[in-house]
């Protein structure tokens, strides 16, 4: 069989290595001229890689940034009737069906954690991946079970073409995010919805109550509704954290910060709770020792009596509200990156009524392939009438260090640096990680 691996990066060397080791002859197609292929791959790269994909029997989408519609504009609308992906391929052949698929906005990494940590405390064997961690066809390596438990971090570009069906299907707070991909709202919402669309009455459909966008979503196929942060699904009543009138924890006691997270807990342990493990004690160790993610709210460092905190992953308004919400301290807020077509005037408002002390606003003025939004976002500031903030954007974008040492001059004793953008990071960083990794750096070279 001839496939097409369409995308080279981390996907698309474990769709490689996965189709070629079945016989098939396999093609790596890639924007990029010069790429490192195994020895005798062949390849189709540069601007033209996504022409001529007709001729293959079946179309890998590996780079998951890549849209259905781009395929179509290359070929012909025939073309997505071959098209698959890593993900699909996973639910097609793993061997479990305890497969619990986690989305959302913003959550999607940290509650699939908790979710897979849980399980294991209870004595489960669990295996995580899909969006965090381990790639979905690396993780058939790990010998899968049937009993085994297999937990997936889904983003919207994961399911915009998923054709699989969770056992347990997980949705959290949904918002307008990544419009600059998807061309409506609606179709962002539609390809989250994906997650449930194949779920029978025998599946459970997991969603957060207070939040319409993702009530919606988890309506959309057949599967049992259960409702979190609010019964019969796990909730916070009062201080406590419960589930089928049972107390897990109080909300004192997570060491998650910030409000927020306790949504995803609840999330996680509904989720849980549908396994059949009902194991407390499990629940309760998670919860009071997992202290978050990399880039998520990650607490850096404490100098000079300023606490410096990294929350890169916050790519959006809606993260950058919740960060600011977790903190009572003032703040020292940093702000500003690429468009992903959203509004500012919520976060604008918020800032106004926070005790937000100064905000430094980065960008690089000179990407036109991924510009900054950042002169939209300062002027929502300003209508909303912040006026404590200090521009860094300039052609290249100011240097870490340097947005850093302005951030030093500005913090008191007792206040926070928090570095929660509110936007994408492609003006001026490869990625999230990237942007965090160099915060990180600059912040412990104080």
């Amino acid at each position: 069989m001839r496939v097409a691996i369409v995308g080279y990066g981390s996907q698309g060397t474990s769709a490689y290595g996965y189709w070629h080791a079945k016989g098939d002859e396999v093609t790596i197609c890639d924007s990029r001229e010069h790429i490192d292929v195994p020895q005798g791959a062949l390849t189709q790269l540069g601007k033209d890689y996504l022409n001529n994909l007709d001729r293959f029997d079946v179309v890998v989408r590996a780079a998951p940034s890549i849209h259905p519609n781009a395929l179509v504009a290359a070929n012909s609308p025939d073309i997505l009737t071959k098209v698959t992906s890593n993900t699909n391929e996973f639910f097609s052949v793993c061997p479990s069906r305890n497969i619990i698929g986690v989305t959302g906005t913003k959550g999607k990494g940290t509650t699939s954690t908790l979710i897979a940590q849980m399980l294991q405390a209870a004595g489960q064997t669990v295996h995580l991946g899909g969006n965090i961690g381990i790639p979905p066809l690396d993780l058939l390596q790990d010998t899968i079970r049937p009993d085994d438990w297999i937990v997936m971090e889904l983003a919207n570009f994961q399911l915009i073409d998923f054709t699989g069906r969770p056992r347990i299907a997980v949705c959290l707070m949904v918002v307008p995010e990544h419009l600059d991909w998807h061309t409506d709202m609606a179709e962002y919402m539609n390809a989250k919805s994906q997650l449930f669309a194949r779920q029978t009455s025998t599946d459970t459909a997991i969603y957060y109550a207070d939040n319409q966008n993702s009530t919606d979503i988890a309506r959309t196929g057949a599967g049992h509704k259960l409702p979190y942060y609010r019964t019969p699904g796990a909730w916070v009543n009062g201080n406590m954290v419960t589930i089928d009138g049972k107390e897990v924890c109080t909300t004192d006691e997570i060491k998650l910060l910030g409000a927020h997270n306790w949504q995803n807990v609840c999330a996680a342990i509904t989720a849980v709770w549908q396994t059949g493990v009902h194991d407390i004690p499990a629940m309760r160790s998670v919860l009071t020792s997992f202290s978050g993610l990399e880039y998520h709210l990650e607490r850096i460092r404490e100098l000079d009596g300023v606490t410096y905190y990294n929350d890169s992953f916050g790519t959006t308004p809606e993260t950058a509200i919740v960060a600011l919400q977790a903190f009572t301290e003032p703040k020292v807020l940093i702000l500003g990156g690429s468009d992903k077509g959203v509004g500012f005037t919520e976060l604008a408002r918020e800032i106004k009524n926070s005790n937000v002390r100064h905000i430094l606003l980065i960008g690089n003025t000179t990407n036109t392939d991924r510009p900054t939004v950042t002169p939209k976002l300062e002027k929502a500031l300003r209508a909303a009438g912040v006026e404590n903030i200090t521009s860094l954007m300039k052609p290249g974008g100011a240097q870490m260090d340097e947005v850093l040492a302005q951030a030093r001059n500005a913090a008191q004793p007792g206040d926070v640096v928090l570095f929660s953008t509110g936007c994408a990071s492609f003006d001026m960083y490869a990625n999230y990680k990237d942007r965090g990794k160099q915060f990180t750096t600059a912040v412990r070279s104080l």
